[in-house]
């Protein structure tokens, strides 16, 4: 994996290897030559593990350098789309929310620097992540229990995107990138620029994103064949793009921070602008606004008990209007802080650990149209800890464990609905432990158990009232309990040089899983019953507990077929599969993807790339009773790249051409894919270079 875009003559970062930092990876990149260098460096994984070890017991993911660029899309969640067990919700081109293993909302918690960064993806799917990945350097992807470190609400795993807006480490002198594209299926004009500098004590960063999009092109209908058939004669049928698709966001950064030997400190502020349209209602326009300001500090080496210390926080001042005929309906903000400090011990016999403290308060609203919830304050305060033995060479044992207090105050506001909405406490703690087994060098055994409990949310207990982007009314459950999984998954990993591979099986079982029932009953937006037939009818579902169950595989690896000279050819096999039921009906649970298969290959020479990469989609015929199935599809990409010198800077230039065989694709994790399919086929060229 290519790192030069990192790179910097004038820049020297300390020798000093930190294995705890957030940001080793990126420190490590920026240590080497200014050189083109194509030598892959071997992450320090630790969003799962404080600890920051290299063989990781959870299963997890990582991708960053010119993999990242190469990969980036208009969301996060389509950025990672097709990693193992990762796949993404959408409303359009410009949202996508990661999926984790069949589970999102809630149950996937999405991290900033390791600390929360508040919006409102999660309560509804046409709410985009307020981050763009032009300034991200660095995802890590925590799948299944061993992410319980980060709360209840991560049951289901961690998304943690790293930058490098507050340094870690010494910066000497002055560097910087720029990185530029134009294309793909809705002509997207994108551009990201970062300086960063220092005297070696003092360092700084700057930087700023702009992306623009027109419409999404599509292969044929905006409605599926089925759907088509639902909406009769008279509904307009558009065709070879979906309406109201295009938006535009731009925002930027600046941070500073105070290093030492052993250490250091610093604070960063960054703001997010965004406009986009609503795909499912032609006249509705979102415009998203978050400011965020975090402070970081570590400190090594310390004398006594401890002999490191972290700190993080983050503070998040969020709001989105939804503007319907240039009136705006509804008023969404969520506004709070999340600080977390980790301490790292001395050995305790044999076992190698750290314990933390983590507090966090936000408050959430929705006024207008729209008023789903009721103005909610949700305090949490948890310890956590997880603690390493390393029995022999060959073994290693790892035990993590998390209690949390959950407040949750809900306020009426004078909305007559809300009044009667109580306050609720929940005490929830999750355990999980691990065991890493080398039957060689090269080939290893990892298996994981966790029980995690997770408190409802305040949309789960207390919503009431009408949801356009879904077509429903919701009704949480107020006296909702927590929800409580008992998880588990077994890998078999290889890694020899350039071949890595890795095959596993997960199984999670829940009790009270918290899901949306229909009722069957359509109702207007006053939850008055209405005739089928009737404009604007919504379905009305509840809120409810259910026993449920998860389970699947995950297969990837990487096999270097030939290495010669200034070539090489690399063979790239990744598939996943998710099974989800309600356990009490045997009915499928909704949004799971189906099992999907990608085969790329990856070839080098010298200075030039070439990567080609089919992906298939078996059809998803397993939905529940209201929902309609999705068909299979088989997309063709192809990625060019040349990367050269000019003088004393690094370029990469690249061509990136996307589902080629120009297929209707529709993704099973989409509430609107039978309105709004993915884009048709479309060819990006971009250019990034460092200074």
């Amino acid at each position: 994996m290519t790192t030069f875009i990192h790179f910097s003559a004038a820049r020297r970062r300390s020798s000093k290897f930190v294995p705890w930092t957030i940001l080793v990876i990126t420190t490590v990149a920026r240590a080497q030559s200014p050189a083109i260098d194509d030598t892959p460096i071997q992450p320090i994984f630790v969003t799962a593990n404080p600890l920051g070890a290299n063989a990781l017991v959870s299963p997890s993911s990582s991708i960053d350098g010119n993999a990242l660029a190469l990969r980036r899309a208009d969301s996060v969640g389509e950025t990672l789309n097709g990693l193992p067990g990762v796949s993404t919700t959408t409303y359009g081109p410009m949202v996508g929310r990661p999926i984790i293993r069949g589970m999102d909302g809630d149950r996937i918690r999405l991290l900033q620097n390791g600390v929360a960064s508040y919006d409102a993806s999660s309560l509804s799917y046409d709410h985009a992540v307020p981050q763009d990945t032009l300034s991200v350097e660095r995802v890590e992807i925590v799948r299944g229990p061993a992410a319980l470190l980060y709360g209840g609400n991560a049951i289901g795993g961690v998304v943690n995107t790293i930058d490098n807006r507050i340094p870690r480490e010494p910066i000497e002198g002055v560097s910087g990138q720029v990185d530029a594209s134009y294309g793909g299926a809705n002509d997207a004009r994108a551009g990201a620029a970062q300086v960063e500098g220092g005297n070696g004590r003092f360092a700084f960063h700057v930087d700023a994103f702009d992306r623009e999009t027109s419409k999404e092109r599509i292969p044929g209908f905006a409605h599926s064949d089925q759907q088509r058939a639902l909406d009769g004669p008279d509904v307009p049928q558009p065709y070879g793009s979906i309406p109201n698709s295009d938006g535009r966001w731009h925002g930027g950064a600046v941070g500073s921070s105070y290093t030492w030997a052993d250490g250091y400190a610093g604070i960063s502020y960054n703001g997010y602008e965004a406009n986009y349209g609503s795909v499912a209602e032609d006249d509705v326009r979102l415009r998203m606004h978050q400011d965020h300001i975090a402070a970081a500090s570590e400190i090594r080496n310390l004398q006594g008990p401890f002999s490191q210390l972290k700190f993080d926080f983050g503070y998040t001042d969020y709001e989105h209007k939804e503007i319907d005929n240039g009136e705006t309906g509804t008023t969404f903000r969520n506004h709070g802080y999340e600080a977390r400090i980790e301490a790292r011990h001395r050995k305790i016999g044999p076992l190698d650990g750290a314990i933390g403290v983590q507090v966090s308060q936000n408050t959430f609203s929705a006024l207008g149209d729209e008023a789903l919830v009721p103005t909610s304050q949700t305090t949490n305060a948890a310890l956590f800890g997880l603690e390493e033995w390393s029995v022999t060479d060959a073994l290693k044992l790892s035990l993590g464990a998390r209690y949390e207090h959950v407040n949750i105050d809900p306020t009426s506001g004078g909305n007559e609905k809300f009044a009667a909405s109580p306050k609720r406490d929940f005490n929830a703690g999750s355990v999980s432990a691990g065991a890493l087994f080398r039957l060689n060098p090269a080939w290893s055994v990892v298996g994981n158990v966790a029980y995690t409990e997770r408190a409802p949310t305040y949309y789960e207990l207390y919503s009431n009232g009408p949801h356009d982007a879904t077509g429903q009314y919701l009704i949480g459950n107020p006296d909702a309990q927590k929800e409580q999984a008992l998880s588990t998954d077994l890998s078999l990993r290889f890694a020899s040089g350039p071949n890595k591979a890795s095959a596993g099986v997960f199984y999670s079982r829940f009790r009270n899983y918290l899901t949306e029932f229909n009722t069957g009953r359509l109702v207007d937006d006053d939850d008055q019953p209405v005739a089928p037939g009737t404009d604007d009818a919504l379905n009305e579902a509840v809120y409810r507990g259910v026993r449920a169950e998860f389970y699947g595989i995950e297969l990837d690896g990487t096999w270097r077929v030939f290495d010669k000279g200034a070539q090489r050819l690399d063979v790239e096999f990744v598939a996943d599969y998710t099974h989800a039921r309600n356990v009490d009906t045997g009915e499928p649970l909704p949004r799971i993807s189906p099992l999907r298969a990608t085969l790329a290959l990856d070839y080098a020479y010298g200075p030039y790339g070439a990567r080609t990469e089919l992906v298939h989609a078996w059809a998803q015929d397993r939905v529940p009773e209201n929902d309609l199935p999705t068909g299979s599809y088989t997309t063709l990409g192809v990625i060019l790249t040349y990367k050269f010198r000019f003088g004393a800077t690094n370029w990469l230039a690249y061509v990136r051409g996307q589902n080629l065989t120009n297929q209707e694709v529709r993704y099973a994790t989409s509430v609107v894919r039978d309105i709004a399919p993915e884009g048709g086929r479309s060819v990006m060229i971009g250019l990034r270079t460092a200074f």
